[in-house]
């Protein structure tokens, strides 16, 4: 392998000739040969619109030339098309403060400015008025408020407009509600359609307002809050670069001591996606449920069949995608955790828990996102109900007698389902055989579509 020599304060160490890094992240590869989990693209994409913000802001006070500010600028926007992905190997078991990132970041913009003949040092010209305890902090609010900005506020209201379509597709079907997994009284099915949409709508605006939080940044800050060689002003200045760059509504944290050491816009924002999870969860569970069978199940919903069930068993089809949603949402419950023990672990001026919570924070916004495009695409918009399996189990069940309790009283209710359930027949053999009702009445009063 070929190689060449960079140096840094601690010396000089060999680095492989074809890529764009310098000495430490070098060493950062060589002293952290940690599981194989890499700094999220995520990250390094906002790293790219925080570097080229802080450039522009540089140049604005003087702390650089617009000619360094440019080809940072020009640098960066190659990083976000991501030209230049394998410069950033790094893992997420490095320093806590995730210094070794951004030394990564400032090395390769770097190395791609002086290709274009402008000389630039990482630290004096690409980290000018920063330092790594304000910009991985400020990085990683960029790239989770991207993110749920961007993949997964999208991705589910796509899926509650799905579910909006299949509820104004029924709005006439009605079906035997179940709670305690036990029959219930009536309800229409677009009703329960409609309780899945808002499954999906609630954590959204749980989102929304946490992306007012994940938006105020530590940029500015500096080491440990004081903003210590940044400029006055920098950081509104920065902040308004990055509205200009990403479109969304960036501003200084007021409290830059609250900033560096505090992670809570991250439990808040990933407790939103928490409940997003858990929802889909309720959901997916509801429609595989309701699609078991297909003989020997509830029967009462088909969903699209996608691919062989089993290898043993031929013709059977799973409910794939209602699996792969609820292994997503685990995933998700468990990286909650994740975020809030570390969260916790703020010490004095600064939380050294950031990449692991990145890692977690971004996996948790792509599984959902892409579980969500999947279930929808998949299994969603092809949902069919059986209006005849809907139908016989609603005539079949005991609990329309609740709608009897206004006529002949609860006890007398309670009998009247039990008789019929002990000796096989129906609500209203029962009830005619208890001599509680005529025909007539019972006919008049045993109305589903009167109880929904």
């Amino acid at each position: 392998m070929n190689t060449r020599i960079e140096h840094d304060t601690m010396g000089e160490i060999s680095v492989p000739a074809e890529h764009c890094w310098g000495a430490q992240t070098q060493r950062s590869l060589e002293n952290f040969k940690i599981g194989g989990e890499r700094q999220p693209e995520e990250i390094i994409t906002a790293f790219a619109c925080l570097k080229e913000a802080c450039a522009r802001a540089n140049a604005a006070v003087g702390k650089l030339t617009a000619e360094q500010a440019d080809a940072i600028a020009a640098a960066c926007k190659e990083i976000r098309a991501g030209q230049w992905s394998e410069e950033f190997p790094l893992v997420v078991w490095q320093t806590g403060s995730g210094t070794q990132t951004n030394m990564n970041v400032n090395e390769v913009i770097a190395h791609l400015a002086a290709e274009r003949g402008v000389a630039l040092h990482p630290n004096d010209h690409v980290n000018a008025s920063q330092s790594s305890n304000d910009t991985y902090p400020s990085a990683l609010h960029i790239a989770a408020a991207l993110a749920v900005a961007n993949r997964v506020l999208p991705a589910a209201r796509q899926l509650a407009e799905a579910f909006a379509r299949l509820e104004a597709a029924y709005p006439d079907l009605i079906r035997i509600g179940r709670t305690h997994l036990q029959d219930a009284t009536p309800l229409r099915f677009a009703q329960e359609v409609s309780g899945w949409r808002e499954l999906v709508e609630a954590p959204c605006r749980m989102l929304e307002a946490a992306l007012g939080e994940l938006c105020r940044l530590a940029i500015g800050g500096t080491a440990v809050g004081t903003g210590l060689n940044a400029p006055k002003g920098y950081d509104e200045m920065v902040c308004r670069e990055l509205r200009e760059i990403t479109g969304l509504s960036f501003q200084p944290d007021e409290n830059k001591f609250h900033a560096l050491t505090s992670k809570d816009a991250l439990v808040f924002a990933h407790g939103a996606l928490k409940a997003l999870a858990a929802n889909l969860m309720k959901i997916a569970n509801d429609i595989r449920w309701e699609a078991s069978g297909p003989r020997c199940g509830m029967g009462e919903l088909h969903i699209p069949e996608n691919e062989p069930g089993s290898s043993i068993m031929p013709g059977k089809v799973n409910p794939t995608q209602c699996e792969a949603v609820t292994m997503a949402a685990v995933q998700v419950m468990g990286n909650d955790a994740a975020i809030g023990f570390a969260a916790s672990q703020g010490n004095f001026q600064l939380n050294v828990f950031l990449p692991v919570s990145a890692y977690n924070f971004q996996q948790s916004a792509r599984l959902l996102a892409d579980a969500m495009d999947s279930f929808r695409r998949h299994c969603v918009e092809g949902i069919v109900p059986d209006a005849a399996r809907m139908r016989e189990n609603l005539e079949r069940s005991l609990m329309l007698v609740t709608c009897l309790t206004p006529r002949i009283g609860y006890e007398r209710a309670a009998e009247c389902a039990k008789t019929a359930l002990r000796e096989g027949a129906t609500l209203k053999e029962a009830v005619l055989a208890l001599g509680l009702m005529t025909g007539e009445e019972f006919d008049e009063t045993v109305r589903p579509e009167k109880m929904v």
